[in-house]
């Protein structure tokens, strides 16, 4: 199986999964802010499986790289929101997470940088 496609329907299985556990068991425990920002990261989660599922049946020269930066800026974004949001109740101290945030941000950014380039590249060669 492609990672792509693997990656892609499993971020979007746990955005669904994660996503029904904050709006009915977390919403109890957890400050709004936290439920927000749950929610940010399953945005994300959610928006770049769907990317991955589309990148996969796309035909674009070394589209593994898109994929990679799509799947370790997510895990990075979207895993570290989910965590810094719960440390109250795990009780454990995450907030070393905090800087993997942007850094997951900026993998999604450069993924979608490649993609756009890729598009123009391909266009241009087709022309």
């Amino acid at each position: 199986m492609k990672i792509d496609k693997l990656f892609g329907a499993l971020f979007a299985l746990l955005s669904v999964i994660i996503g029904a556990f904050n709006s009915h068991a977390l919403k109890k425990i957890l400050p709004y802010t936290a439920i927000e920002s749950i929610d940010v990261g399953l945005r994300y989660m959610m928006y770049h499986g769907l990317a991955l599922l589309i990148l996969s049946i796309l035909s674009i020269e070394e589209k593994k790289w898109i994929a990679i930066f799509f799947i370790v800026g997510t895990i990075f974004f979207s895993f570290s929101i989910f965590l810094l949001s719960i440390q109250s109740i795990v009780n454990i101290e995450l907030s070393w997470l905090g800087p993997i945030t942007p850094i997951g941000g900026c993998f999604l950014i450069f993924g979608w940088i490649l993609l756009v380039y890729k598009f123009v590249k391909q266009k241009k060669i087709s022309n």
